[in-house]
């Protein structure tokens, strides 16, 4: 799907960049003759091709993820390894430090729940495409650090930290990070 996207997305730069900077002069020019010259046919199907390939590859990992998302964790993941945000479990000792853990998403919303959230933005109210946007990335980045933990043989994670930066228009990074560690 990533091949066939970049691909698409090739031809709606190549399509559009041709329109932008060779059709629009080319029409300048030529005004009065409005027959369409083959190259900039082409440059206008590339655009419009373009864009239907990306959302035709959008459309299907979104299928492929919706259909993952009853699925468990992968099987090198334990849900017995605990989260803590202190640097100690009362109780229990630190025997081995395993190092840094970190879980990494990017997460946006269509379109449509975009413009819906505009509206709320002017009428006032919970955005909540936006909250169940950040609590999808919470937990799908917090999954993979803790598989990774688990892959490394922690029974804890301490000093557990989220992160969340802008990435562009709509669309949040999420990063989680803490220390793996052994317990007694």
């Amino acid at each position: 799907m990533k091949r066939l996207r970049q691909i698409g997305s090739v031809a709606f730069v190549f399509g559009l960049f041709t329109a932008i900077f060779a059709g629009m002069p080319w029409y300048v020019m030529v005004a009065d003759d409005p027959v369409l010259p083959w190259w900039l046919r082409i440059a206008i199907f590339c655009l419009l091709g373009g864009i239907l390939v990306v959302l035709a590859a959008l459309a299907l990992e979104q299928m492929a993820h919706k259909a993952s998302v009853g699925e468990p964790l992968p099987a090198g993941s334990d849900s017995g390894v605990l989260l803590l945000n202190s640097d100690s479990l009362p109780g229990r000792d630190i025997t081995k430090i395993l190092g840094l853990v970190q879980g990494h998403t990017v997460f946006a919303i269509w379109l449509g729940k975009d413009l819906s959230a505009i509206v709320r933005l002017i009428l006032g109210g919970e955005l909540t495409e936006y909250t169940e946007m950040m609590g999808s990335a919470r937990s799908t980045a917090t999954e993979r650090m803790t598989a990774k933990a688990a892959e490394m043989g922690a029974d804890a994670v301490i000093n557990v930290r989220y992160m969340t930066t802008s990435v562009v228009g709509s669309a949040a990074e999420l990063l989680v990070y803490g220390t793996a560690v052994k317990l007694s």
